[in-house]
């Protein structure tokens, strides 16, 4: 290489650096700081929300809403429902039961049911003062929800109400059977009749337990042996009156 290219090249090298092209990129990056603007993440994230919205209406509604049309929640979305699962239940005694009859107006309305108690607040009207159901309210009333004798059996002692399902005896009927066949034929009425009884109230307990408008919020608490403290119960008049005759057997 001659000397003269040497001379050339050094003198190439000497030369400053164009500075310009780093700031036009540095303007570039405060051009584009200036253009950006959050709605734009605040939309995609209220259109995901939306989105997942329709997706849930569609599935808990089993596809007939992407709305939330008509729906009713499951209990597991609602604030209430959360409330109990967190409080836990709420124990009453029969005394501090007795002050949720519906006769304070800023006191809910309960009643229990084979020892559960629930929130009939949404049936005021029937079960508070003056309701075709207030007997109910402010106490455990099993007994009568089975007998039907709402004036007489407000307790929660079962005992004996099988009775109202037994035939009655009649010497004239019963001269039909022998003797042993009379006394088997009263034991497997009697297994029956527990059964219906036991079948009778288990439907109301069903009714309140799967309820959408009564609320479960806790149970009665009584002191041991407290039933057989009571006297036995009779069978109250209407249930007695309603007993079936043994069928005579045709021949």
């Amino acid at each position: 290489m001659t000397d003269s290219e040497l001379r050339h090249r050094k003198a190439q090298a000497d030369k400053p650096v164009d500075a310009a092209p780093k700031k036009r990129r540095a303007i570039d990056a405060d051009d584009d700081d200036e253009k950006y603007s959050p709605w734009v993440d605040i939309l995609r994230v209220l259109s995901f929300l939306i989105a997942a919205s329709f997706g849930l209406s569609y599935v808990v509604t089993g596809g007939s809403s992407w709305t939330w049309g008509g729906v009713q929640l499951p209990e597991y979305m609602k604030a209430d429902w959360w409330k109990e699962q967190l409080r836990g239940p709420v124990y009453f005694t029969p005394e501090e039961l007795a002050a949720y009859d519906g006769q304070d107006p800023d006191k809910p309305v309960y009643l229990a049911i084979n020892g559960t108690v629930y929130d009939v607040s949404n049936g005021r009207h029937i079960y508070g003062p003056g309701g075709s159901y207030s007997f109910f309210a402010g106490a455990d009333a099993s007994r009568a929800y089975v007998t039907g004798c709402f004036a007489e059996d407000i307790t929660p002692d079962m005992r004996g109400v099988e009775v109202m399902y037994l035939p009655l005896d009649d010497p004239e009927r019963d001269a039909h059977w022998t003797p042993a066949e009379l006394e088997r034929m009263k034991a497997e009425e009697l297994e029956t009749a527990r059964k219906k009884a036991h079948e009778a109230l288990e439907h109301w307990v069903k009714f309140f337990a799967n309820s959408k408008k009564y609320k479960r919020v806790g149970y009665v608490t009584r002191e041991d042996g407290w039933l057989e403290k009571l006297p036995r119960r009779e069978l109250c008049a209407a249930a007695q009156k309603g007993r079936p005759k043994r069928k005579i057997p045709k021949n």
